[in-house]
């Protein structure tokens, strides 16, 4: 995965996604602890990353990434520590949606919904990457669960039917 595509899917707290080529046709994948399922493209590459709460609570995202064509597709989750507040989801996932938007073309979204998601609260948002190409993305919290989808393609395939199975698919399990 190119460098730029890299910082564009990032997760708040600076934490990069691996990449793989797929291979075969598409599977579900299963996110850490049974929490998720979402369709792929392919066997994608997962990656444990450490991070660390502003207050220095360590935890980890797993996450779930791979390169189909000219499309690269991510899915992320963690389990947030006792010390981060999710009594307030939505003030959660604007944080992820602020940290993401430095890294878009104009520093801002282009579209964001607030919706829910198999009564979890969520958020979609699009925005334009610098060269043409476009990030899609959906996050939503379940409890201390966060996961996060992220789609980087060409603009024009920002509802590429690809793209479409691959949010529709999602099914939380825990």
């Amino acid at each position: 995965m190119s460098l730029r595509r890299r910082l564009v899917l990032m997760l708040p707290l600076s934490m990069a996604a691996g990449s793989a080529s797929a291979q075969g046709g598409w599977i579900a994948v299963s996110g850490a602890d049974n929490s998720f399922i979402v369709d792929m493209p392919g066997r994608p590459v997962y990656k444990v990353i450490d991070t660390t709460t502003p207050s220095g609570t360590a935890f980890v995202y797993h996450s779930y990434s791979l390169e189909y064509r000219r499309l690269s597709f991510v899915a992320q989750t963690a389990l947030y520590p006792a010390d981060i507040d999710v009594s307030r989801p939505r003030a959660n996932l604007q944080s992820a949606l602020d940290d993401r938007a430095q890294r878009l073309e104009g520093g801002k979204w282009g579209k964001v919904e607030w919706r829910e998601v198999q009564s979890a609260p969520a958020v979609e948002s699009t925005g334009p990457i610098a060269g043409g190409s476009a990030l899609r993305q959906l996050v939503l919290m379940k409890g201390r669960r966060i996961v996060s989808l992220g789609y980087l393609a060409p603009a024009d395939a920002l509802r590429a039917p690809e793209a479409e199975r691959f949010f529709r698919s999602l099914r939380l399990l825990a």
